[in-house]
């Protein structure tokens, strides 16, 4: 039975969308560091050189910046459904346009620019799915279940980016890798069906918002232009925001980079592509444990306090990228899974949180999931490219090492990570919703037609039931 009261109503069959946008973003996701554990294989193989196989990765970054732009407009004229569609085909084609680039009649340059072009074609489905995530909980879930649905469509990305560094160094044959990616891409596409765009009847006050406030509106109340009265924000809500887009931003950027150049960080101390990969996995499947037992008891337990365990959490991750300025060296496999694990465990958990927060601060779902992912992908790609005009020469000792690297990820993270003592992160939405919710409660309302926003056909054919969970 559903504990949502009338005029609000949950159904089943809102866990299928979960399902499908989590599968189709895990497997559009490792494409991205797919290349990363098996770039000196790549280099051997189709002859490209080092920094073009850092690009195969950090294109990624660079066609997510203005498909983050684009994703909320598009959902805003077209829908969630149709947009999920859209992502679905860019799947499907860029597995087989990145597999036609493994064909060995074709030239190098032939070879890189299909490759390449799968990958950005890789990128436009990855936004999609990610910024949707708290639109979509918020129109199907509940407040006690919400961050739980964020979190699982949240953290598929990272499942998706363990999957391809744990997948790619299994093959020796690297066009036979690729392949492999291809098939797992042409499988899953048919689950974008299975999304649908909104319920009958809402499942809370700000799920019923329909259209959601658009990302100019955002933009203007974040700068405290002048701006609708629901999208207004207070001078604390835009201070605090600020804040989580440079540590959210910081902290994506720096698990992406290091998913990108896992092998370059560790192969010059003797560590071997199987092993990076290996490493880079651990990292994220300890931080995915981590968010499917915390995302519950951040909405049951520790409801109000979304804004405390980023204070908490952030220092500590701070803390552990700095420490790899002195743990990437020979022999020292035992403490740097240890540093990876609690880099993982905290990164990963404050992914859906991050997200829900940043809804909360703007009641702007895809609006404020867009400038996070945005701002992300955009220092992701100043990263890869700073770190790899650090790397040392031949001459060096070791050579080619990424200690000046390591340096530049550590401290700028650590220093960004010390923002979070200024941050108080108020639950506007949730405030709001829990206010609507008493209200109807105390007057004994049966809103369920009022509030609905699906089609008048469907209104007129709604059971007047104040509560339950339908399929």
């Amino acid at each position: 039975m559903s504990t949502t009261a009338a005029p609000y109503r949950l159904y089943k069959r809102r866990w299928i969308g979960v399902f499908a946008m989590f599968i189709l973003e895990a497997v559009s996701a490792a494409s991205g560091p797919w290349f990363g554990p098996i770039s000196n294989n790549v280099v051997r193989d189709f002859g490209f050189t080092l920094d073009q196989v850092n690009w195969l990765g950090n294109i990624v970054s660079c066609v997510y910046i203005p498909t983050a732009v684009f994703t909320p407009i598009i959902t805003k004229r077209y829908g969630v459904r149709r947009c999920c569609d859209i992502a679905a085909v860019a799947i499907l084609l860029s597995a087989w346009v990145r597999y036609a680039g493994t064909a060995r009649s074709l030239p190098k340059g032939g070879a890189y620019a299909l490759i390449i072009i799968g990958q950005a074609l890789s990128a436009v489905a990855q936004p999609v799915y990610q910024i949707l995530a708290p639109k979509y909980s918020e129109r199907w879930f509940d407040l006690k279940s919400r961050t739980t649905a964020t979190m699982i469509i949240s953290i598929a990305n990272p499942i998706g980016g363990a999957i391809g560094q744990l997948l790619s160094p299994i093959f020796s044959d690297t066009r036979k890798s690729i392949l492999v990616l291809a098939i797992m891409s042409t499988v899953v596409v048919p689950l974008a069906f299975l999304i649908l765009e909104a319920p009958p009847t809402p499942p809370s006050y700000s799920g019923s918002r329909i259209p959601s406030p658009s990302i100019v509106s955002l933009i203007r109340a974040a700068a405290g232009l002048k701006c609708p009265p629901e999208t207004y924000m207070t001078l604390r809500e835009r201070f605090d925001f600020a804040i989580l887009v440079s540590v959210f931003s910081a902290l994506l950027a720096a698990v992406t980079t290091f998913s990108i150049l896992s092998s370059q960080w560790l192969a010059p101390y003797g560590y071997s592509d199987n092993t990076a990969g290996i490493m880079g996995a651990a990292l994220l499947l300890s931080g995915i444990l981590a968010a499917i037992a915390t995302s519950p008891v951040f909405d049951r337990i520790l409801t109000h306090h979304l804004g405390l365990t980023v204070r908490i959490l952030c220092p500590i991750i701070g803390a552990a990228w700095l420490s790899l300025i002195w743990a990437v060296k020979p022999h020292n496999t035992v403490a740097l899974y240890a540093i990876f694990s609690i880099i993982g465990v905290g990164s990963i958990t404050l992914l859906p949180v991050g997200v829900e927060l940043g809804v909360e601060l703007t009641r702007n779902p895809d609006g404020s999931s867009a400038v996070l992912w945005f701002f992300g992908n955009l220092l992701c790609v100043i990263f890869v490219l700073a770190q790899n005009a650090l790397r040392g020469s031949r001459a060096a000792n070791p050579p080619l090492d990424m200690h000046r690297a390591i340096m530049f990820n550590g401290i700028w993270v650590f220093a960004v990570s010390i923002l979070v003592f200024f941050f108080r992160g108020r639950q506007a939405r949730r405030e709001l919703d829990v206010q609507m919710n008493e209200e109807h409660i105390a007057l004994g309302t049966d809103m369920s037609k009022a509030v609905t926003f699906s089609s008048p056909k469907q209104r007129e054919e709604q059971p007047t039931e104040a509560r339950g969970v339908v399929f």
